[in-house]
């Protein structure tokens, strides 16, 4: 399942070339893998004050293929590709249309409130359909 979150590039996205400065790029798909897990049922919030457990980034690999522009309506692809123990693995593209202009794949861990990598309940593989 692809799930899918429209960006509209604001002036303050941009750089002083008038493109969206490449930052920016991890903030778009950060909103976008949050708000399918929200969309998906899990209330990050929630799961923190109730279990003790977060979502943390551990590695990004990105590339940056195109500029993405002052006013360009953007849509973030975000699919889930991997669950393994603590760990989830997405793939997230950003495209103007048809073009693809960034492509990145994230892991993100679970994590207890100590900072202790922690194996996913089996409650959120549920909610994300695994």
């Amino acid at each position: 399942m692809v799930h899918e979150f429209p960006v509209r590039v604001y002036y303050e996205d941009t750089d002083l070339a008038g493109i969206v400065y490449y930052a920016n790029y991890l903030k778009f798909i950060e909103r976008a893998r949050s708000t399918m897990v929200r969309e998906a049922g899990l209330d990050q919030m929630a799961l923190k004050e109730g279990a003790g457990l977060v979502f943390a980034v551990r590695h990004v690999d990105a590339t940056y293929l195109r500029p993405a522009k002052l006013d360009d309506a953007l849509i973030i692809a975000t699919k889930l590709q991997q669950l393994s123990g603590a760990k989830l693995l997405f793939e997230q593209d950003v495209m103007r249309g048809e073009e693809m202009l960034f492509s990145s794949k994230i892991t993100v861990i679970c994590m207890n409130a100590a900072g202790r990598v922690v194996r996913l309940p089996a409650e959120i593989r549920a909610s994300l359909g695994l």
